[in-house]
This record gives C-alpha cells, sequence and structure tokens, in this order.
C-alpha cells in the first residue's frame, strides 16, 4: 500500500474494490480517502457502506395483494470539525462517487485540500468481519423466497379466518430485509456486518353489530433465514382471536386512577416510549430530557432496574457492530431506580462526555448515525403476577398495548387493545376503549413491582436517524396508580 500520496497520484490511481461483497480490497480506496479527510483538516471522518436487499408480502382475506422488492447500494461519509459534523450520501460507491461526497462534505466544513499538500493514507485495523465471524455470509442465499413468503402468509390468514369469529378482515404481512455494511473510519475501524431482520405481522377486525374491535400481533427476529420455514402458525392465531373474542362484546372502561399491571413482552414498549428516548444522548444534547444531569441519582422505584443490550440471541434489535463499528455491549441504564449510564454515539460522547455504548444506529445509509436502543427491557423481579393481583382492590390489567406516542418532555399516551378488571386481587372481566396517560419522570418512581417473566417483543423505533428495527421487553409489572382514559 502506498503511504504517501499527492491529489494528482489519488486522481489517477487505479482501484479494484470489490462490486459484489465489501471484503478486503476496500481497504487501499478507503484508506486513502480518509487520509484525504484528515489532510483536509478533518478532525474525523467515517465512512459508512451499505448494500440491501429487502422484501416484503401482503396477503389481505385469502389473497396476495402486494409484493415489494427493493434493492439498494450506497454509502455515506460524516466529516468532523471540532464539535460539528455533517453528513453527504450516495448511491455511488465507485472512488471518484465516494470522493465527490467527500469533497462535498469538507466543502460544508470550508475545507479543501491544497494541491501541494501530500497525503497519508489510514492504518486501518485487519478487517473484522462478523460475517465471518458468525458464519453470516451464506444467509442471503438461504433466506425464504418469494414463493414461500407468499404461501407462507396465505397459511398464517387461512387459519386466522378459521380462528376468528366475528371476522371482517384479516391481513397478513411478512418481510425480509438483509443488509450488509462496512465502516471504515480515520480512527483505524475497519469492520464488516451481515444483518437480517425477518418478520410476520397479522390484523383482524371483528364486528358484530354495534361490536366492533381489532387487534394486532407481530413476531420477528434478527436471526437465521429459517424464520419463515419454523414460524408457528397456530399460536399467533390463537392469540389474536382470543384478544378479539375478549374484547368485542366487553364494556367500556371506567375513565380514573388506578393501580395498573402490564404484561410482559410488548409492555415494555411504555419503558422505551416515555424512559429509554429520554436516555438517549441526542435527547441530552438537545437539552429536551429531563434525566440529562440526573446520572448517578435515584429516577425511578428501588424496584426498577433497566437494560439495553446489544445482542440479545434473535432479539429483533440485536446487532454485532453499530452503525460506527464500535462492537456492541450489555449497558445497564438503570439500577434500583439509580440512573446509571446513557445510550450513546460517537456524536453524544463528543458533545456530552458520555461513553460510547455501542449504539451509533441508522436506518440506511441515507442517515447520519445517532444513539439508538437496541434491545431495550426492564430486569425481572422476584414476584409473581398473582402476587400482583392480590395486591390491587380495584384495577386494571393491560394483557396487550397498542399504539401510542410520546413527547420531548415524557408526556406519553397508549391505547391498550386488551384490558381486564382487577377487583379483590382477582382478573374479572374484560373492558375496552383504554388509554393509559402519564409523564415519564412520575411513572418511573411507580412501578413497585416486577414480576419473574422476562419476555420480550419485536418493534420498530423511529427517530432522526431514521426507522429502525428494536426489541422492547419486560416481565408483568405493577405501577401503583396511573391515569386511565376511558368513558
Amino acid at each position: 500500500m502506498l503511504n504517501n500520496l499527492s491529489l494528482e497520484n489519488i486522481s489517477n490511481a487505479k482501484y479494484s474494490e470489490s462490486n459484489t461483497i465489501f471484503d478486503e480490497s476496500w481497504r487501499k480506496p478507503l484508506s486513502i480517502l480518509l487520509g484525504l479527510g484528515r489532510a483536509s483538516g478533518a478532525d474525523f471522518v467515517e465512512f459508512f457502506l451499505q448494500r440491501g436487499n429487502y422484501l416484503s408480502g401482503l396477503v389481505e382475506n385469502g389473497k396476495v395483494t402486494a409484493i415489494s422488492p427493493n434493492l439498494n447500494l450506497g454509502a455515506g461519509v460524516r466529516v468532523f470539525k471540532g464539535k460539528e459534523d455533517c453528513y453527504v450520501s450516495t448511491n455511488d460507491v465507485s472512488f471518484n462517487g465516494l470522493k465527490k461526497i467527500l469533497e462535498r462534505a469538507l466543502d460544508i466544513h470550508s475545507l479543501k485540500l491544497e494541491s501541494h499538500r501530500i497525503i497519508t493514507d489510514i492504518n486501518l485495523e485487519p478487517l473484522r468481519d462478523y460475517g465471518v465471524i458468525r458464519n453470516k455470509n451464506n444467509w442471503l442465499t438461504s433466506v425464504s423466497s418469494v414463493k414461500e413468503i407468499c404461501d407462507l402468509l396465505l397459511q398464517c390468514n387461512d387459519k386466522q379466518k378459521n380462528a376468528t369469529k366475528y371476522l371482517q378482515s384479516v391481513t397478513t404481512n411478512g418481510f425480509r430485509d438483509w443488509q450488509e455494511v462496512l465502516v471504515a473510519s480515520s480512527d483505524g475501524v475497519f469492520a464488516r456486518d451481515i444483518r437480517l431482520n425477518q418478520s410476520i405481522s397479522a390484523q383482524v377486525v371483528c364486528v358484530d353489530g354495534a361490536h366492533r374491535t381489532s387487534s394486532h400481533k407481530r413476531i420477528g427476529e434478527a436471526s437465521t433465514p429459517n424464520f419463515f420455514k419454523n414460524l408457528n402458525f397456530d399460536d399467533l392465531s390463537y392469540k389474536l382471536s382470543e384478544i378479539a373474542g375478549n374484547m368485542l362484546h366487553a364494556d367500556f372502561v371506567t375513565s380514573g386512577n388506578y393501580p395498573v399491571v402490564l404484561a410482559n413482552q410488548f409492555g415494555g414498549v411504555i419503558f422505551h416510549e416515555a424512559c429509554g428516548h429520554l436516555l438517549e444522548t441526542t435527547a441530552v444534547q438537545g437539552n429536551s430530557t429531563p434525566f440529562a444531569d440526573k446520572k448517578g441519582e435515584k429516577i425511578a422505584h428501588d424496584n426498577l432496574t433497566a437494560w439495553d443490550e446489544g445482542f440479545w440471541e434473535n432479539g429483533f434489535g440485536s446487532i454485532d457492530m453499530d452503525d460506527e463499528g464500535m462492537p456492541v455491549q450489555k449497558t445497564l441504564l438503570i439500577e434500583n431506580g439509580v440512573l446509571r449510564n446513557f445510550i450513546c454515539d460517537r456524536m453524544g460522547n463528543l458533545l456530552t462526555g458520555h461513553p460510547r455504548t455501542g449504539s451509533g444506529r441508522r436506518q440506511n445509509y441515507t442517515f447520519a448515525p445517532a444513539s439508538r436502543m437496541r434491545n431495550t427491557y426492564i430486569a425481572p423481579g422476584k414476584f409473581t403476577t398473582e402476587e400482583m393481583f392480590l395486591s390491587i382492590d380495584k384495577g386494571i390489567y393491560c394483557k396487550s398495548l397498542g399504539g401510542g406516542s410520546v413527547n420531548g418532555t415524557g408526556d406519553f399516551n397508549f391505547g391498550v387493545e386488551e384490558a381486564w378488571l382487577i377487583e379483590n386481587g382477582k382478573v374479572t372481566k374484560p373492558v375496552k376503549g383504554a388509554t393509559l396517560i402519564g409523564q415519564a419522570t412520575d411513572i418511573m418512581h411507580k412501578i413497585s413491582m416486577s414480576g419473574n417473566d422476562l419476555d420480550i417483543s419485536a418493534g420498530f423505533c423511529g427517530s432522526i436517524s431514521g426507522s429502525i428495527y428494536v426489541t422492547v421487553g419486560q416481565p408483568h409489572i405493577k405501577v401503583d396508580s396511573i391515569t386511565v382514559g376511558g368513558r
């Protein structure tokens, strides 16, 4: 490899990077471009290359109504100068294409290489290839075909129709999303990963006269190619039909303040939305979190411990490295109510001083990375679900949550797809129309009991770096008091 180059030598040189795989052949062109960025006065330069192969199918009421393939290839470059950065992307991954976006990024910082300047290429680490380390290189050739996915969706749709009473419509959707990514940066990072996220979801709408209800369920993994082939449709169909059957003729809940038991799995979405986002350093940078200066202080009930984990076997939010090339880790967020760490990427580290946690993530190459959650969950405790119910004279059991929203200060509301009354320590009858309304700084102090049945669920998360795959999770938990909207 050449170590010292002029701008003219760089422009005239021939490069032989592979067009089919991000491998060792990309070392030379990327190390030269990184050296060019540093020689131009940038403090830090990072390239992110991505190749994608996406396929989704949609079945509505027994018919395939949509098949959506998407192939993509592109790259982005991020350039830091002082405490400011900029990001430029392209779908031209040739050497000249990458050089153009680097020059644009440098120009945004008013940086330009002087013609007489000698350029020293960057010494990159040996390729850290998780495709090889984790035996993932054959995943794309082993995934389910278009026909296999559509046949499976039709089977699931048919099972749902047979399992659900008063059915008006049933929709089944499935997708697979394969990505190959390569990160090279001026601090020597040179790392490659293969990602494969696969998911199936179903939604039913049931109507009986004036009674109407809908329910939705998703299963997803970041896993081996056999996800669709190993699916148990019976479990998905049974749970959806059970929810719809319970809720269709239920009475509406009476609004008020109640103690609430939140079910495990997707119940963790409330912690994710109401607290998790406020622990990302993007919120600290924007001064939009009440927890910004609370590290080491008590922000939740003694009962509450929470983690954000980079890798959970088959977890939908699992990755081997983040989109800045950092190996992932298990990050303790809250320990017995005390805030221990924030979710932090490179920019968050630069601006806030919090340590990086392998959490720099993005939807694809058109986005710069940001601090984002991965597999985020409340840790299991010592209580049984029965003990939680017995502690409540009158309350609500939120067995299945729907959609919701949270603002920058932690005010949230979430719909409840399946809710039951708790009376004198027992779950008695279903109620519908419940909405959970609260504030993160308040609700965290009221999670007084955590169960021993931790489980996780697949989800999507949107933020400044796009929509990404995440896992939410928790055991059953008891919230001592929360506002429940209803009638």
